[in-house]
Order: C-alpha cells, then structure tokens, then sequence
C-alpha cells in the first residue's frame, strides 16, 4: 500500500482524499461546474469517482491531491497527477471547487503537482488534457508555462487538446524565469 505524499504551501494542503471528502467531492460532480471533468455526476458515480481517485495510487504510484484550504479547512478542489487506462500519458489535472474559484489554486496546486512529477517521480515532461471549450482551465494552463500540442481523440471524452508542460530539463536549464 502507497504512501501518498502531503504537500503544504502556504495557502493549502495537498493530501490523500478520505471519506469525510465524499459530501464536497460529489457536490462539485453533480453541478455544472464539472462538465469538463468527465460531466455531471449523482452520487452513485461520484462515489465511483472518490474511490477511482484513491485507486489510482495504488495502481501508478502517483495520483490526484485532495486540496484543503488551510485557513478554512475546507476541502477546495483535487489536483494531481492523472493516467487512466486510454490516457495518451500522464497529465496534470486540476478541478477547484465552489469557493475557491479565481483564487490562484489551480495554478499553485498545478505547479507543486508538476514539481513532484519532475522531481519526485523523474518524469522528463508531462500534458495536461483540456476540452477545446474549457477556456479558463487553458489560461492555467498557459500561467504554468503550457503549450497547445495537439488534438487527442478519447474514445469516451471525444475531442481533447493536449497541452504540454514545460519539460524537466528546460526548467533545469532556466528555472522559473522561463515564464517570464
């Protein structure tokens, strides 16, 4: 059994998700907000969902973080590392919740995801996969220093862009000023 890493900033806690997670997890899945998160879910799926989040530990060794805002305690979104079965290949993915929108946790939560992929994991480069509609999940994906790639066909999900993150080796070369 997978030790999942924690992972403190200054503004949240990345963490293993838990039951106590589930009322918030499938509150974010059966609203609108989570259309471009695989759609709306009734509880039933999103329970499917939790346990599918926690598996994927188990299974690749790496998963999606269950963020927790530290100065409410609040559980405000999931972010991680992603690679189902059908994947091109691992992804960052990022779904922030009711709240918390428009804060930066997205971004920061990505950045520190992308860090352990490159740091912990020894991963050279990573995508993340967003729906062509999904305009502010592009926008973090461009703060992060990602760029169009190119359409991938998903077999359930359908037409998805590929954005490709800046490799390891580039952020070796020109740390954080390759976003400047």
């Amino acid at each position: 059994m997978i030790n999942v890493p924690v992972i403190n900033t200054e503004r949240f806690t990345m963490r293993p998700f838990t039951i106590a997670d589930f009322k918030t997890f499938a509150k974010f899945y059966a609203s609108d907000r989570s259309i471009y998160s695989g759609g709306i879910a009734g509880e039933e799926s999103s329970w499917r969902m939790l346990a599918c989040e926690i598996g994927h530990w188990q299974l690749r060794g790496y998963g999606r973080w269950a963020v927790e805002d530290k100065a409410t305690g609040k559980l405000a979104g999931n972010v991680g590392l992603w690679c189902p079965n059908g994947w091109p290949e691992p992804e960052i993915g990022y779904d922030i919740y009711d709240g918390f929108v428009g804060r930066g946790y997205a971004t920061e939560a990505a950045l520190e995801a992308r860090r352990y992929a490159y740091d912990k994991l020894g991963w050279p480069t990573v995508i993340s996969l967003i729906k062509p509609q999904n305009e502010p999940s592009k926008k973090v994906a461009q703060r992060i220093g990602a760029r169009f790639e190119k359409v991938f066909t998903h077999e359930r999900f359908g037409e998805t862009e590929i954005w490709r993150h800046v490799p390891a080796a580039d952020l070796q070369q020109g740390g954080m000023d390759i976003y400047a």
